[in-house]
């Protein structure tokens, strides 16, 4: 005998099964996560550890250091994505959206996350961008007088998010994980 409930459970979302749910709850949760710890970050950084703005050392090769990156990575094309800032935001919009739409139509659970955590991560750099024309950076490690360009909480889940997908490539796309 069929299960109604379950029917009826299934169309009120779309035809989505228990495991699609379940899919569609980790990448949005993942996603909104990632975003909301960027933001948060950024907004303690602005508005209570940098006021006044200075460096503050944590360790021999780490200090919190507020910069603007009004560029891409390391700061690449910052003359025109400054005068420009909107064009920026949307480009990230548009892949944070076609990232969404890959992570809800994999089926392998490592891809899944890996692709939400960096939607997530470039959501929070696409709101610094639309707001104030660049990303808020403070994250800064050095060794001898040389710094890493200074970077945030979403460059570090956008990192870990690509070496996911790698980590999933290896694995084969014939060997689908866990949903």
């Amino acid at each position: 005998m069929p299960n109604r409930d379950a029917e009826a459970g299934n169309a009120a979302w779309g035809g989505f099964g228990s495991g699609m749910r379940r899919n569609a709850f980790q990448i949005v949760a993942v996603c909104a996560l990632v975003f909301i710890m960027d933001q948060a970050t950024k907004w303690l950084i602005l508005n209570l550890v940098m006021v006044p703005p200075r460096i503050i050392g944590i360790t021999s090769f780490f200090n919190l250091r507020l910069g603007f990156n009004s560029g891409i990575s390391f700061g690449l094309f910052s003359d025109f994505f400054e005068s420009n800032p909107l064009v920026l935001a949307v480009i990230k919009l548009v892949i944070a959206g076609g990232l969404l739409i890959w992570a809800f139509r994999t089926s392998m659970r490592l891809e899944r996350l890996g692709l939400s955590m960096i939607a997530g991560g470039a959501l929070g750099n696409m709101l610094d961008r639309y707001r104030q024309g660049a990303v808020t950076d403070f994250l800064d490690f050095y060794w001898n007088g040389w710094h890493y360009p200074t970077f945030n909480i979403a460059d570090v889940f956008i990192t870990i998010g690509a070496g996911m997908l790698m980590l999933a490539s290896l694995r084969g796309t014939g060997k689908p994980g866990a949903t």
